[in-house]
């Protein structure tokens, strides 16, 4: 076949599934954002970066998408007018409207996508936090205008993909039918226990394997992965743990949500409020880091804390579980999918402070349990979420099983 992947930032969630398209036998291409930057493991194409739509309030979010969705679809045009390319299979992501006109330049072609997650107004992100969202009728309405794009999409499409089964469940059940639930897939030979890990700060401290670290990992520090909360119960942490560091990787800007009311930052706006309950010389943010500095961190790692809204699942949750680690989280539902309290990690209630303390101090303290849970944590990863042995071929199946007839 000829398999058309259509991404802003490719290879994004499809580094591992291309390229074993494309040692298969089927001609495989991308198309991207031209100022994506990202290494590529099979040959791309460009389209026109899209500018700032001049759209303000309820509709903005769908003029941007369908702007940047123009722009894909122009330059598969391109693709079809100029260099005679048709695919038989189209793979994109609904997340940025990508996908929205591709039907009008290839009518024929299949079309396939990754349906990360709907915006809902109720049960999932939306009010979730009264202390910083407001549960009111704008911030459901603007809900439903986020959706939009992403509704519009799947609804085009013939199939989806959704890593997660809390993830494919918040699109409507009219909508489920066309959503087949594979995990993205961890590769558990490389993200394993390691205990000879070491990891080096940015002072000149050694932390190894065994050292009594407790790690908090997200793409930036903010309140929908718990951010807030994490920082709250550190000073008990640290107070009860005189030996204990805390290390915490994650950008200071926003990937998710909104900035502080007051501007800044919500690392700045944490240490504000800790002031000097919180030991400074033992807690080390790091900012992004090296892959490498990251896995041996989760490896390393005493406890491993990982909170979240009811929102997408973090690559880091399942990674620390694959390099059998010592996990306590939010009970909240897409965690609950992976981790059941006291079988292969440790649950506390979101907002409850004083119980993530305790549950954090229990694990550096030394958990009679610990090691069982870890061994449970990682099995839980290889026996389903494993790239190699489960993820890889069940996505290749589903894209193959779309082949268009004759």
């Amino acid at each position: 076949m000829k398999i058309l992947f259509v991404h802003q930032n490719f290879p994004g969630q499809f580094p591992h599934l291309a390229p074993a398209l494309a040692a298969r036998g089927h001609q495989v291409l991308a198309l991207t954002d031209e100022k994506n930057q990202r290494p590529s493991p099979v040959s791309t194409v460009r389209y026109k970066t899209p500018e700032a739509v001049q759209v303000n309030g309820f509709g903005r979010s769908y003029a941007t998408h369908a702007e940047r969705g123009y722009l894909a679809a122009r330059g598969a045009r391109a693709l079809r007018d100029r260099h005679g390319f048709t695919p038989d299979l189209i793979i994109g992501h609904t997340g940025w409207g990508e996908t929205l006109f591709l039907r009008e330049i290839w009518p024929d072609a299949k079309l396939l996508v990754y349906a990360e997650l709907l915006y809902r107004t109720r049960g999932h992100d939306v009010g979730f936090d009264p202390e910083l969202q407001q549960d009111s009728d704008e911030a459901r309405m603007l809900a439903i205008a986020r959706s939009a794009h992403l509704i519009q999409g799947i609804v085009q499409a013939d199939a989806a993909i959704s890593p997660t089964a809390y993830q494919a469940g918040s699109f409507p059940p009219e909508l489920q039918g066309k959503i087949t639930v594979i995990h993205d897939g961890i590769d558990t030979a490389k993200v394993c226990p390691n205990p000879q890990a070491v990891m080096t700060l940015p002072g000149g401290r050694v932390l190894r394997a065994g050292d009594e670290v407790l790690s908090y990992v997200s793409r930036s520090l903010e309140p929908y992965r718990g951010f807030h909360i994490f920082m709250r119960a550190l000073p008990e942490v640290l107070d009860a743990r005189p030996q204990a560091q805390a290390v915490i990787v994650g950008a200071e800007g926003v990937s998710y949500g909104s900035v502080p009311k007051d501007g800044g930052s919500w690392k700045a706006r944490m240490l504000a409020e800790l002031g000097d309950r919180l030991d400074l010389s033992r807690v080390h943010f790091l900012g992004r880091v090296a892959y490498d500095d990251y896995l041996s961190l989760i490896q390393l790692a005493r406890v491993h804390c990982y909170l979240t809204y009811p929102f997408v699942l973090s690559w880091s949750l399942t990674e620390a579980m694959a390099a059998g680690g010592y996990v306590v989280a939010s009970d909240t539902e897409p965690v609950r999918e992976l981790i059941r309290d006291g079988q292969n990690g440790r649950l506390v209630p979101f907002f409850d402070v004083p119980a993530l303390s305790a549950a954090l101090i229990r694990g550096l303290a030394g958990d009679p349990e610990a090691d069982r849970l870890r061994r449970a944590a990682r099995q839980t990863i290889t026996d389903g979420y494993d790239l190699h042995s489960h993820s890889l071929p069940r996505q290749i199946e589903w894209v193959e099983s779309h082949a268009p007839m004759g």
